[in-house]
């Protein structure tokens, strides 16, 4: 069947008022943005709709492209026609002529939101039914369980017929919601945070602590690999990639055992809020799920968070391991992050580290460092990557989640 068009439909983004406009212009830049490697397409917005023309682009692409667009709610390729009654009935029959075989039931779904057509939606129903029925033979309607359900929308520009409706991505058009963040390392759970945090209108920037020699290149890369991924849904990525080694070794040297893990956390915050107030982000977001490892218990979210004056937004707070782990291969990130390279989290684990520090406890051990001057000579050193989101790749199980 040739489609003239695709119709996307942006749920939330309706409820959003007089600012409505704002978050509508910014999901049309952000869909064009994706489409920027397609020869020129037309975009058209109206009321709670938004129309891609076809003109003889690839359906199958601009499909994969709009699946990892957030924003949308879900979309149908659709046939555009005029509002001649008649020529919709025969637009009807050849659509569902494509879509059904012998001895098949259809369901037809009008919505009038032109008040003005001459017919009622129960009025198009009967008479493009009947029209379908004398045209294609052994059909017939059944409005319980149809083999296809046909919708026509009466809009005031045209009208619209498809069958098939595509889940979106949802949640709120990327950048909308301003930049933040987010603490990456080469795990499951960091970079479920990022989308998740995309999917609320972030503009993602990423910042990964490395420790050459002890984590090599292949963590590395492993981690620039993860942000190209995040690329699919959030566009153009920064990754700060920040030398750990120095303050690790200090960590090792100067203080208790059982205290480097929620020490480590620390100087990870006070970097990053660093690096977030030069670029001006506005928040830091992490993998932590409550009560997962030692770092992640209240007592220490509590003894790590009095180290930033930035909001840490949490996405996975509530999720448990299998939650996570089917998020990551829904959005094509597990495959990666499973790769056996260990990240600086992971490096000089203590057999029982405190899973209920006290803020007395790690000021203690604290002072036998020179926080400052670790954060500076840390932050002097940052290496800076803007990923190209053309190089992504995505490797996702729809099968692992619903």
């Amino acid at each position: 069947m040739i489609y003239d068009c695709i119709l996307m439909r942006y749920g939330e983004l309706t409820l959003k008022g007089k600012n409505r406009h704002l978050f509508e212009n910014k999901l049309a830049r952000n869909i064009l943005a994706k489409l920027k490697g397609f020869p020129p397409v037309k975009l058209t917005k109206t009321s709670g709709r938004m129309f891609l023309d076809l003109q003889g682009q690839d359906l199958d692409a601009l499909l994969a492209v709009l699946n990892n667009v957030f924003g949308l709610s879900s979309f149908s390729p659709a046939i555009c026609t005029g509002h001649d009654i008649s020529e919709i009935e025969k637009k009807a029959a050849q659509l569902l002529q494509s879509k059904l075989t012998q001895r098949s039931s259809f369901k037809l779904v009008t919505r009038r939101s032109l008040k003005t057509f001459s017919m009622l939606s129960s009025e198009i129903n009967n008479r493009v039914g009947k029209f379908i029925c004398s045209k294609l033979g052994d059909t017939y309607v059944d409005v319980h369980e149809p083999d296809v359900t046909l919708y026509i929308e009466v809009r005031k520009e045209h009208t619209y017929l498809y069958t098939d409706i595509f889940k979106g991505r949802g949640g709120l058009t990327v950048g909308i919601s301003g930049p933040v963040l987010l603490l990456l390392s080469g795990g499951i759970d960091s970079p479920v945070a990022g989308y998740l945090a995309l999917k609320r209108g972030v503009e993602l920037s990423c910042v990964y602590f490395h420790s050459h020699p002890f984590t090599g290149g292949k963590v590395k890369q492993k981690v620039i690999d993860l942000v190209h991924i995040l690329n699919n849904y959030g566009g153009c990525i920064k990754l700060y990639i920040i030398p750990f080694t120095e303050t690790q070794l200090k960590l090792r040297e100067k203080c208790r055992p059982s205290y480097t893990v929620t020490i480590m956390r620390r100087m990870m915050m006070r970097m990053a809020t660093a690096l977030a107030h030069e670029k001006e982000l506005l928040a830091l977001i992490t993998g932590e799920s409550l009560g997962q490892v030692a770092s992640q218990t209240l007592e220490s979210l509590n003894v790590i968070n009095e180290v930033t004056n930035l909001p840490i937004l949490r996405p996975l707070i509530g999720m448990d391991k299998i939650e996570i782990v089917n998020r990551a291969k829904y959005i094509g990130t597990y495959e990666t992050s499973i790769l056996p390279y260990d990240d600086c989290c992971t490096l000089f684990l203590p057999k029982s580290p405190k899973i209920r520090p006290t803020r007395d406890e790690v000021n203690s051990q604290e002072s036998f460092l020179n926080i400052d001057e670790l954060v500076s000579r840390a932050l002097a050193n940052v290496e800076v990557k803007i990923l190209d989101p053309s190089q992504g790749k995505v490797n996702i199980d729809l099968d692992c989640f619903t």
